[in-house]
C-alpha cells in the first residue's frame, strides 16, 4: 500500500516523454503523504461494482438532488447530504486500505492499466452505457476507480501514520480520506487532472464525494 518508488519513477518518465504539458510541481510536493510503501492485510470483503449512482442514493433518500449531474444512472456527488446518507446506509464505507486494495486489483503500477498516462476517454463518469462501463472495468470486475473522488472511512493523516497493518480505517476527529477524482475534472485542461486516477494518490475530504458501499462477506 502506497506511492512506491518505481511509481514516482514512471511518473517523471511520463512527464519526461509528454512535454512540458503538466505542471507536476503539487503532485511530487503531496506525493510524500501517500509514502512509505507499507505492508497491510486485508481481510475478504465486498464492495460495490461502481459507487452509487443518484437513483441509487434516492432509494434511502428519496428527496435527494445532485447538483452536478441530470442523470439518475451518473455517479452521485454527495454534498450536504452524506451524513443523512451513511446514517440510512445498510453498508459501510471502505477503509483506505481497502480501497486501493480493490484498486490496484493485484497490480503495483500507476494505474490497474499500468505505467503509462491514461486516455481522458478511459474516465468515466455514468454508467448507462455497458460497453463504456466494461471498459473501465479492472481485473476485479470493478468499474471506474479512481474516477470519481470517493470517501474512505479513514481520518485524513499524512505518510499513514500510526494506520492500522490489519486494513481497518483509522478513527478520530478530522476530514475523511478520499481517493481517485480524475472523471470529476474531465475535460483535463493539460494540467495534472490524470494523477489523481492513480491507485495511491490520497487528499482531504473538501467538497462532494461518491460513496462506493462494502459490506462483509457472508458467513452462511
Amino acid at each position: 500500500m502506497g506511492l512506491s518508488d518505481a511509481e514516482l519513477d514512471a511518473v517523471r518518465a511520463i512527464e519526461r516523454d509528454d512535454g512540458a504539458d503538466d505542471d507536476l510541481d503539487a503532485f511530487f510536493t503531496g506525493a510524500d503523504h501517500a509514502r512509505p510503501v507499507r505492508e497491510v492485510r486485508v481481510e475478504p470483503f465486498l464492495i460495490a461494482r461502481h459507487p452509487l449512482t443518484v437513483a441509487q442514493v434516492r432509494h434511502w433518500l428519496p428527496e435527494y438532488e445532485d447538483s452536478f449531474t441530470e442523470s439518475d444512472s451518473s455517479t452521485a456527488r454527495i454534498e450536504d447530504d452524506l451524513d443523512d446518507l451513511l446514517g440510512v446506509l445498510p453498508f459501510r464505507l471502505p477503509s483506505e486500505a481497502e480501497w486501493e486494495y480493490a484498486a490496484r486489483a493485484g497490480t503495483t503500477t500507476l494505474t490497474f492499466r499500468g505505467d503509462r498516462r491514461p486516455d481522458e476517454d478511459q474516465v468515466l463518469n455514468d454508467f448507462a452505457d455497458d460497453e463504456r462501463t466494461a471498459a473501465a472495468e479492472n481485473a476485479f470486475g470493478l468499474a471506474a476507480m479512481g474516477s470519481a473522488n470517493e470517501i474512505c472511512a479513514d481520518v485524513w493523516i499524512p505518510h499513514f501514520m500510526d494506520a492500522p497493518t490489519d486494513g481497518r480505517p483509522r478513527t478520530g476527529d478530522g476530514p475523511q480520506v478520499v481517493r481517485g477524482g480524475g472523471g470529476d475534472l474531465s475535460p483535463w485542461q493539460g494540467c495534472d487532472e490524470w494523477l489523481l486516477l492513480l491507485s495511491a494518490t490520497r487528499y482531504e475530504l473538501q467538497d462532494f464525494t461518491a460513496v462506493r458501499p462494502v459490506a462483509p462477506v457472508p458467513t452462511h
